[in-house]
């Protein structure tokens, strides 16, 4: 069965993209059942084998595609709440501020009182809506001191600027709201499709689950046949490259992109020497490490240990690099699957990857056709 991620409307894509031949749920998995008594109708009503392996990595592939929905929800609320608790403190300062400017005002009122002086009501001016609309009346701005008319100035002033920050804390606040009931919903998404999966996988047989095994094998030879023909087409191109330098430094030119290709290849060393040290680990939805991790969480955490910094999602992922073709994958590029870039893996040559699956699964070495080529969505380069 396969793993996966979240989902997001696809554009036009970029070359060396692979445009999957489907775009449903159901070829989560390249199955192939061959034997018809596994497609059969079970007795009594229950699925067959099939429907049951198709169910469960449907509902895997839900279940990824709404954990970077989660991913990306927690993400931004993090950003936002910064963003809120930054301007919370801006509104008590200038709260403060607006107490000491109406502090002053009140000592005009008090002194105006004490000598009966004939002045605009303070008391009234400080219960009104507009303090400005109040004293911009020539009749009464005139009968103020120059002092008075400093204080009135600064109290309007800082009670504009505290407003308009109100205002901006309540809408913060609002989009942080509305930004943690997504990461509620994509959370109770998750669990529930996970559950549905337990739930089915409980009711299969133990000869039931033995074919299942059987079946998985059987995906396991066949990606890892497509994965030894990409490593012949790969050492094929890298030899003839190797041709093309040497003959291109014989005649007195030079190997163009040789010392950026070193570069890269010291930092993607890092990034798999890391992954590969992460084997075994569970997956773990919404985990960036270290005990377990995410698919996007493993790459992320890989390639920030080669001192690459990446997004936190798949879909953001995507875009942080150059696209390259899967001919010219190289060790440490990234490996995305799925028309809604649901899933990634960190390439490490002859068509293997090391990717953290899907729920119930450990990081592991797979081949990048686990699931077919036709899921391959793209690949990139991250620096």
């Amino acid at each position: 069965m396969a793993s996966h991620r979240k989902s997001r409307p696809s554009g036009a894509r970029a070359a060396g993209i692979r445009t999957p031949a489907l775009a449903t749920a159901a070829l989560t998995s390249m199955a192939l059942f061959s034997q018809s008594a596994e497609a059969a109708p079970a007795e009594d009503g229950k699925p067959s084998l099939e429907e049951v392996e198709k169910k469960v990595d449907a509902l895997y592939r839900q279940a990824e595609s709404a954990t970077e929905k989660y991913n990306a929800a927690k993400e931004r609320t993090g950003r936002q709440r910064k963003q809120v608790d930054t301007l919370l403190d801006d509104v008590a300062r200038r709260t403060e501020r607006l107490n000491k400017a109406r502090e002053e005002l009140g000592s005009f009122a008090a002194a105006q009182y004490r000598t009966g002086a004939s002045v605009p009501d303070t008391a009234t001016f400080l219960l009104a809506d507009s303090p400005q609309g109040y004293f911009d009346q020539d009749q009464l701005m005139s009968r103020l001191t120059s002092r008075q008319k400093g204080a009135v100035d600064d109290y309007v002033t800082q009670q504009s600027a505290t407003m308009k920050k109100r205002q901006e804390a309540t809408r913060s606040l609002e989009a942080l709201t509305g930004t943690q009931d997504d990461l509620k919903a994509a959370k109770t998404t998750v669990q529930t499709k996970l559950a549905s999966a337990r739930e089915l996988l409980s009711q299969l047989t133990a000869a039931e689950k033995a074919r299942l095994a059987a079946i998985e094998k059987r995906q396991q030879e066949e990606a890892a046949r497509k994965a030894a023909e990409l490593a012949k087409q790969q050492a094929a191109a890298a030899d003839r490259a190797a041709s093309s330098s040497a003959a291109s430094s014989a005649s007195g030119g030079s190997a163009s992109g040789s010392g950026s290709d070193s570069a890269y290849a010291t930092k993607a060393a890092k990034a798999i020497a890391f992954a590969r040290a992460q084997i075994g680990k569970p997956y773990v939805w919404g985990a960036t490490g270290p005990g377990s991790y995410d698919c996007s969480g493993l790459s992320q955490a890989a390639w920030k240990a080669a001192g690459v910094s990446l997004p936190r999602t798949t879909y953001d992922q995507v875009n942080a690099g150059t696209t390259v073709s899967l001919a010219d994958a190289l060790p440490g590029d990234l490996v995305f699957f799925y028309d809604d870039v649901s899933h990634v893996g960190i390439y490490i040559g002859n068509g293997m990857m090391i990717h953290a699956p899907k729920p119930g699964a450990y990081v592991r070495e797979e081949s990048i056709y686990y699931g077919g080529e036709s899921i391959i969505h793209s690949v990139v380069r991250p620096a």
